[in-house]
């Protein structure tokens, strides 16, 4: 969510809140360094078994949900319309890497206009092609610009995902309101003509007085008003529908789903199917687990994010044989390391892409994080090992302050060996391969040890870093 931004940009955004108070009269808002230790990631994804779930990506277009994802935008993104532009000119790169989807922010126009980074949503059906809320293209650029990425994008073989914000919405003229006895600002009218809105579809109403959860003082959508459901996924012009065979979008990621129920987010996506995930901010991995099988969709694994956070920050690896979603149900976790609302994890960083690009679940990579900050060798590196050669489960096999191992169990599997002590280490593993040489992918290790009839073999890993082992 936007809101929890103001921490970390105070002054520009506390900036941008007074222009839209005077303006609106409203309310509140990594190519591998494998090099030649990996060669290029394979063109087929990893194969899914289960085919009767509609957030299976084997309903989507393409493969989301089996490679790597990238949050293709960080907050306060360049403005004056040029970000679909920047995005479509590294699409080639990511596909190239290992990448299957790209997440995009919010796309349509919200109530700060070209200054919105669109989770103040105020015309749903505006990609930058309507002059209202002060300006005609979004932040990120005009109509015709987000179809030539979505052009590019399925050109490369990546699945695009929508970013819908259908908590609240923000910009509507004030009206009276007869459910509170005074105005609110709920009347909406935009330019496209499509999904107008009134009190009548906003909490309180005479359906009910609240749901799930509100945010931030915004208009409450009432989700279970039969004129919103019908724009949101029922109509044959609705949001869902809309964007998936007008626009092109192939999957989504539903913002702040703790303000409404899960049944949303499940009847939107049964509606047009592909890759679905939603933002539920919450360290539990039960909750999370609760939540996803609820929806039907896959859920952002905050336990995971917290667990890696607290092992990196308080030289704890046995953190990371907590409990997570992935470890609960890996094909509902998308895994991350950092987003747009909460980047935590500061000292050694790449150790905890390590992690999540070696176990299982979804990994998202943040994108200042790939473009700008980490190793984009490093990380390339690692998708190509998540891609190629992280499958099957996971046996974890030695944790304690500075040093964690684990293997994945499939073919060919791996060895992951991350350590965070001020010096090389070494230790003695059970892999799955008898009497087999082994290399570090990573290229770290110059070792090529040969595994022992009964499948131990000893392996090392360099301070504050680590190496990834699978059959040479």
């Amino acid at each position: 969510m936007f809101f929890y931004k103001l921490g970390r940009n105070q002054s520009l955004l506390f900036m941008k809140y007074i222009f839209t108070m005077a303006a609106a009269a409203f309310l509140l808002w990594g190519c591998a360094n494998e090099m030649e230790v990996a060669p290029q990631a394979a063109e087929n994804p990893q194969s899914v078994a289960d085919t009767t779930n509609f957030n299976n990506p084997m309903h989507a277009a393409r493969s989301a949900g089996t490679k790597v994802m990238m949050q293709a935008f960080y907050w306060d993104v360049p403005g004056s319309g040029t970000w679909w532009n920047t995005i479509s000119g590294k699409v080639p790169s990511w596909a190239s890497a290992g990448i299957d989807a790209i997440w995009l922010p919010p796309a349509t126009k919200g109530q700060s206009g070209g200054y919105s980074m669109g989770y103040d949503p105020f015309d749903y059906f505006d990609f930058g092609n309507y002059n209202q809320m002060g300006s005609t293209e979004t932040r990120f650029g005009s109509l015709a610009e987000i179809q030539s990425l979505i052009t590019t994008a399925h050109n490369n073989d990546l699945s695009v995902i929508a970013d819908i914000v259908v908590n609240h919405c923000s910009g509507g003229a004030s009206q009276a309101n007869p459910y509170t006895g005074s105005n609110t600002y709920t009347n909406f009218q935009p330019a496209s003509g499509l999904f107008a809105r009134s009190y009548n579809d906003f909490h309180p109403n005479n359906v009910h007085a609240s749901d799930a959860g509100t945010f931030g003082g915004f208009p409450d959508l009432c989700h279970d008003k039969t004129w919103v459901q019908d724009w949101l996924y029922n109509n044959s012009n609705s949001i869902a529908k809309y964007y998936k065979n007008t626009m092109g979008f192939d999957g989504w990621r539903f913002d702040m789903v703790k303000g409404f129920e899960p049944w949303v987010v499940k009847n939107f996506k049964n509606a047009v199917g592909g890759f679905t995930v939603g933002e539920y901010w919450d360290g539990n991995a039960a909750t999370l687990e609760t939540w996803a099988n609820s929806a039907e969709a896959s859920a952002f694994d905050f336990a995971c994010y917290y667990k890696m956070r607290d092992a990196l920050a308080n030289n704890d690896l046995t953190q990371l044989n907590g409990d997570m979603l992935l470890k609960r149900n890996a094909y509902r976790a998308v895994t991350f390391v950092a987003n747009h609302d909460t980047d935590e994890i500061y000292t050694n960083k790449i150790l905890a892409y390590a992690y999540i690009l070696t176990h299982e679940g979804y990994p998202c990579i943040f994108y200042r994080d790939y473009e700008e900050w980490l190793d984009k060798n490093k990380l390339n590196n690692l998708i190509w090992i998540h891609n190629n050669k992280a499958f099957g489960n996971t046996t974890y096999l030695f944790a304690d302050n500075d040093e964690y191992v684990a293997r994945r169990n499939g073919a060919p599997g791996i060895i992951v060996y991350i350590n965070n002590s001020n010096s090389w280490q070494e230790r003695w593993v059970d892999t799955n391969w008898a009497s087999t040489t082994i290399k570090d992918y990573t290229g770290s290790s110059t070792w090529e040890p040969v595994t022992q009839g009964d499948t131990w073999v000893k392996v090392q890993a360099p301070p504050h870093g680590y190496t990834i082992w699978s059959p040479k």
